[in-house]
């Protein structure tokens, strides 16, 4: 991993705490929550306030996130919400986490200018013990105070204001006017200064967890289903009429396309598609050259080609079937008929605009592993763990390109490759259009061509 570390693949843009009082800060939080300190001057935080170099000294990855269920949080600045999630058990915690800083922002900026702020991604599991137990988890609420409790002592000074106002005699109260004292030296003056950081509930219908190897789980669809990274038959029984694993990719294709899940990258508006499917090709052959032990030279695209050009008749279908569809983008060939049991027919999708796109794009990423840009993006886990049994000469190559292809422009690789919100009115090409209607059985033979619809 160090190549990672190093090109700032991995725990790039985590927070630095090395002030004395931060950390002081940091050690009571920790204290709060789990019981236990660090006796590390300085460190790095991602943005739930997780430390790699702490997880190390304690020797507990899941320090912060005990039985991976119920995700703490510590908050030390706001600038937290652009560092990454490390240790990732839900796909939705990043986006909950964030949303609840920007929504609070101006609050937690006040409060964290005087202590750190901890709290908790809240459900109704306390344990995941097994799969069916996912299905439980329906919202996810977020409450945080400080550690020296000051939004609860305001909301307490709040009341002790509304009851000295509303009772006659409030003033000659000498206890109430003390209480009011203690607690406004505290928080301040909470009726110029409000403080106020109330709890956000988020809905959780949708989502990928690393539990049981990695499921996902799709309820606020047309046709619910669970997919699993392991045997489909390891889940059990849960509450969703459609249970498959990743080898059963005719049915996987026939529910994307019967949930209006995915698009052909060929078909997407403002993509440069023949790019894209070249970078995709590119990936496929150092892989096959990797693992026939086929030096790459500096694996630029024409060292790449006397790859192509040695392996010959060898070449993975995967590249065969993105190159016939090349030659169509580009040269007008022939549609290429490349249905679901076809290699490449998951490098020929991506998810479709909408809330549930970038959770497609996971599945896509497992489906589709050779694409390592796509799954460095979209699945880090996946990624971190992949990338460990590689060689050193892919490892090379990949943390090269990542850098120097995908960091400079982070942003704008994500929208070239997955796009904006796509408008109404986007075309189709003719000949996608005419391809037969799919059926709404699942499991009766591939789908054909990128676009849906059955042989």
């Amino acid at each position: 991993m160090k190549r990672l570390i190093q090109r700032g693949l991995m725990f790039g843009n985590l927070i630095e705490v090395s002030s004395p009082a931060l950390v002081e800060r940091y050690n009571r939080a920790l204290k709060h929550l789990t019981g236990k300190t660090t006796k590390l001057d300085d460190f790095h935080i991602d943005l739930s306030g997780y430390s790699p170099e702490i997880g190390d000294e304690l020797n507990d990855d899941l320090y912060l996130n005990p039985n991976g269920a119920n995700r703490q949080f510590i908050l030390l600045t706001t600038a937290q919400k652009d560092a990454p999630l490390l240790n990732i058990k839900f796909s939705t915690s990043r986006g909950i986490l964030t949303q609840f800083i920007e929504t609070n922002e101006a609050q937690l900026f006040a409060l964290t200018a005087r202590d750190a702020v901890a709290g908790e991604l809240q459900n109704s599991v306390y344990s995941v013990d097994t799969p069916a137990k996912l299905f439980d988890i329906r919202q996810v609420t977020v409450e945080a105070d400080t550690i020296g409790g000051h939004v609860a002592d305001a909301g307490k000074l709040a009341k002790l204001i509304d009851r000295f106002r509303q009772e006659p005699d409030g003033w000659r109260d000498d206890v109430l006017v003390a209480e009011m004292i203690g607690l406004a030296k505290k928080t301040g003056d909470v009726t110029r200064v409000p403080i106020s950081l109330p709890a956000m509930t988020f809905e959780q219908q949708n989502f990928w967890t690393s539990h049981f190897g990695g499921v996902y789980i799709f309820r606020d669809v047309r046709f619910p289903a669970a997919i699993s990274s392991l045997d489909w038959r390891s889940l059990g029984t849960v509450p969703v009429p459609q249970v498959m694993d990743l080898s059963l990719r005719n049915q996987i294709a026939d529910w994307l396309e019967r949930n209006q899940l995915a698009e052909p990258i060929v078909q997407a508006r403002g993509m440069d598609a023949a790019a894209v499917l070249r970078q995709k090709m590119d990936f496929i052959l150092i892989d096959a050259a990797d693992r026939l032990g086929i030096e790459v030279g500096d694996a630029r695209r024409t060292e790449l080609r006397k790859v192509a050009y040695r392996l010959g008749s060898a070449l993975p279908e995967e590249f065969l079937g993105l190159a016939a569809l090349l030659r169509w983008v580009e040269a007008g060939g022939p549609w290429p008929k490349i249905n679901s049991e076809h290699p490449a027919y998951f490098y020929t999708l991506r998810g479709k605009a909408g809330k549930d796109r970038d959770l497609v794009n996971m599945l896509l990423a497992e489906l589709a592993p050779m694409d390592v840009r796509q799954m460095y993006i979209v699945h880090k886990e996946l990624f971190y763990a992949q990338y460990a049994t590689w060689s050193e000469r892919k490892k090379t190559y990949v943390a090269d390109f990542l850098a120097r292809e995908y960091q400079v422009d982070r942003e704008g690789a994500r929208t070239a490759l997955f796009g904006a919100e796509p408008g109404m009115d986007e075309q189709q090409r003719p000949e996608m259009a005419a391809g037969p209607k799919p059926t709404r059985t699942p499991g009766r033979g591939p789908v054909s061509g990128p676009w849906g619809g059955r042989r």
